[in-house]
């Protein structure tokens, strides 16, 4: 069988896929992923390049200036799904034409797309291709599908809807149940990058791992000043990944550069970062409290949703102090509902266990 496995040419968005597109070609299928913006480590996959004429600034643009009111509710991460629905919805029709022309060269058995490439459900109702909606994001897969594909961009188009749709969020983060999707655990997978050696073990003090997102943009909510700030007055070792800048580093703070989180998030006692979905179910994952960043986009969703589950702190990128960081090592609560998330994904069905169902979808 031949995947073709899709998403919009961000990290954010491929990340999340490559696990179960890994499994797929294990289990000895031919697996490409499109996209764009590949991390270092694709687990050796296939990729081809779909993302040449996609740009997110120029569709973010475009989109505020029609809807200046959403845009402004966006930046504050309260616009729902309004904003994003028509900014994937502009941005997607950049990558229908090279994803047709790709699946018509390949002619894949099924496409597998995440809930932000929409393309992927145009491209298979086109060639009559079974097609798969992965969820990569806390959000519902189906919210964002139904956002994206009623936008005023992609409203047009014909977006069949897919034969099964996989779910990731862990039932007690969920707001509602999944009902008929397929639930599969959340694999964290960060894109490779080398360890040093002092981050794969526990060090002689609590080790804090700060982090950021990988796109820089307006209320991005990167914790690092904030973090590099207070972490002197801090009984714990911090180590920034991909810092914005490392001037003024206290004695207890170490920079590094890009790090796959999922192999030294096991060996940390917390992780401080901008709430992006992924890092959240990554943290998850490690069963490690979370201090979160509210934000733009989804930002404010996900840190509000950990917080509530408990497993977790939301505070403002700028109003990070000493005390949240202290809490965060310290609060039982916290830590005890960290784990007890972790032990709900843990149970989770894995990628593999996925893939026979994938097969069916495909008819094969």
């Amino acid at each position: 069988m031949r995947l073709v496995f899709v998403a919009a040419p961000l990290q954010g968005d491929l990340l999340p896929l490559i696990p179960l597109a890994a499994a797929c070609r294990a289990a000895g299928h031919d697996v490409i992923l499109a996209g764009g913006a590949f991390p270092p480590d694709v687990r050796g996959l296939r990729t081809v390049d779909i993302g040449a004429r996609f740009s997110l600034p120029r569709s973010a643009i475009r989109v505020a200036l029609r809807h200046p009111r959403i845009a402004r509710a966006e930046m504050r991460g309260t616009a729902g799904h309004a904003m994003v629905g028509e900014l994937f919805g502009r941005a997607n029709l950049a990558l229908v034409r090279p994803l047709q022309e790709l699946a018509e060269q390949e002619r894949p058995d099924l496409i597998v797309y995440e809930s932000l490439a929409e393309a992927g459900a145009v491209v298979a109702g086109r060639l009559s291709i079974p097609s798969v909606l992965q969820e990569n994001t806390l959000w519902p897969a189906t919210d964002l599908y139904r956002a994206v594909t009623t936008s005023t961009a992609l409203a047009r188009y014909a977006t069949p809807a897919p034969a099964l749709t996989i779910a990731v969020t862990p039932p007690s983060l969920r707001a509602a149940p999944a009902g008929d999707a397929l639930m599969m655990r959340p694999v964290p997978f960060s894109g490779g990058g080398p360890v040093p050696d002092w981050l794969r073990t526990a060090g002689d003090r609590p080790r804090v791992v700060v982090s950021r997102s990988t796109i820089a943009g307006p209320n991005d909510g990167d914790p690092g000043p904030a973090v590099i700030a207070a972490a002197a007055e801090v009984d714990a070792d911090f180590v920034l990944v991909r810092p914005a800048s490392t001037r003024g580093l206290p004695p207890n703070v170490r920079a590094v550069g890009r790090v796959p989180l999922d192999e030294v998030l096991p060996h940390a006692a917390a992780f401080v970062h901008h709430s992006g979905a992924g890092s959240v179910l990554g943290g998850l994952a490690a069963g490690v409290p979370q201090l979160t960043t509210p934000g733009a986009g989804d930002r404010r969703h996900n840190a509000e949703l950990l917080a509530k589950r408990g497993a977790g702190l939301a505070v403002e990128a700028k109003a990070v102090r000493a005390a949240d960081l202290t809490r965060l090592l310290t609060d039982e609560g916290l830590r005890g509902a960290a784990r007890e998330v972790a032990a709900e994904i843990a149970a989770m069905p894995d990628p593999a266990s996925v893939v026979p169902v994938l097969e069916a979808s495909a008819g094969g």
